[in-house]
């Protein structure tokens, strides 16, 4: 087979698993080196299982730096693989063009790398259970940070059978998510699947979400065959168990690439600052309104946010968040950047002593 018609059965093989001209001339250095590019289906403890023009392989991953959990192979990495061998080695992968990136629970202030190269980032929400916007503003940033498109697709919504209540719901989680599309859809009848398929098809997207979400239902109505595994929904609330353990790439029938993500109880940022700017646009639209350009919301004179706070433009609950996910993400950059730290010590200082001036000054007013 010449090189020609062997680049051409290899974009042939690879192309519904996202391979592109881009990536074909990414890996061409390694072409030379006889190895073989294949994209990551699925990680588990030091192997993983790539996809080539020759099939599914599994490799081991022990010379792309395993102790660097921001370096490490994962789901939805393009890689340069081993021809043969036993084991057969992934030797590097290749630049990532997005990464969805979250804190880890450790105390090391590291990051964990749940999927790369996406394309779409569907946020999953049941509507089986109460809405926790603030969650949903968290996933966005993360989403937005990545460089992937956010898009929210509110699960199970044959559970709310009154049209009204569900047009408030989708409503409400619009106001939560500017510049993101909110769809209502159902495993069940049907309803938003076909504006979910058309959305997802050439690119690589990947399912977020909570444990019990319906993810893995909806996984499979995008598949169109029951191959992720479901597990019936409680009777006391609704609600899903958790089934999916690993993350998992998988073609879809209709084009385009889908990761399936395990239920993630804790969605720390990680380093998300214009993430959480894009979700909270219409804050930062207003802050540079304001009459200082350091304002920070809090009680300065000539402070638009707080304009907009009183004359009821800009709910109270979005602000909360806005603070919230902002302090969040400065403290966790703050343990990498010692500048930074030292900077929030000063501050913490400067609002500590304004404060007990002004306890004083209140004390003595009543002496």
């Amino acid at each position: 087979m010449t090189s020609s018609s062997a680049a051409s059965s290899v974009f042939s093989a690879l192309a519904p698993y996202g391979w592109d001209e881009a990536w074909a001339d990414e890996f061409a250095p390694y072409d030379t080196e006889g190895l073989l590019p294949g994209r990551v289906i699925r990680v588990d403890r030091g192997q993983c299982d790539v996809v080539t023009a020759g099939g599914v392989v599994r490799a081991d991953t022990a010379f792309v730096t395993p102790n660097d959990p921001m370096r490490v192979v994962c789901t939805g990495d393009w890689v340069a693989v081993e021809p043969g061998g036993n084991p057969r080695y992934v030797r590097t992968y290749l630049p990532r063009r997005t990464a969805f990136v979250r804190s880890t629970s450790s105390k090391r202030s590291e990051g964990q790398i749940l999927a790369a190269n996406v394309d779409h980032a569907i946020v999953a929400v049941s509507l089986a259970a109460e809405l926790d916007l603030g969650r949903v503003e968290r996933f966005l940033a993360l989403a937005w940070e990545s460089g992937a498109q956010p898009l929210v697709v509110l699960t199970k919504a044959d559970l709310v059978p009154d049209p009204v209540t569900r047009s408030h719901l989708v409503q409400d989680v619009e106001l939560s998510a500017p510049g993101v599309q909110v769809l209502a859809t159902s495993a069940v009848d049907g309803d938003g699947l076909d504006v979910l398929v058309a959305t997802v098809a050439g690119g690589t997207s990947v399912l977020l979400g909570q444990s019990g979400a319906g993810k893995s239902t909806l996984a499979n109505a995008l598949l169109g065959a029951e191959i992720m595994e479901v597990q019936a929904t409680r009777d006391v609330d609704g609600k899903g168990r958790h089934t999916t353990t690993t993350r998992n790439l998988l073609a879809l029938p209709g084009g385009g690439v889908l990761i399936d993500t395990p239920g993630l109880r804790g969605v720390g940022l990680w380093d998300a600052e214009s993430g959480v700017g894009q979700v909270f646009s219409e804050i930062e639209e207003l802050a540079r309104r304001c009459r200082f350009h350091d304002c920070a919301h809090d009680a300065e004179p000539g402070c638009a946010v707080l304009a907009a706070l009183d004359s009821g433009d800009l709910p109270v609950r979005r602000l909360e968040s806005y603070r919230k996910l902002m302090r969040e993400n400065q403290w966790i950059v703050a343990k990498t950047d010692a500048r930074l730290r030292a900077d929030l010590r000063r501050e913490w200082k400067k609002r500590g002593a304004e404060g007990k001036a002004a306890m004083d000054l209140k004390q003595g007013r009543r002496r």
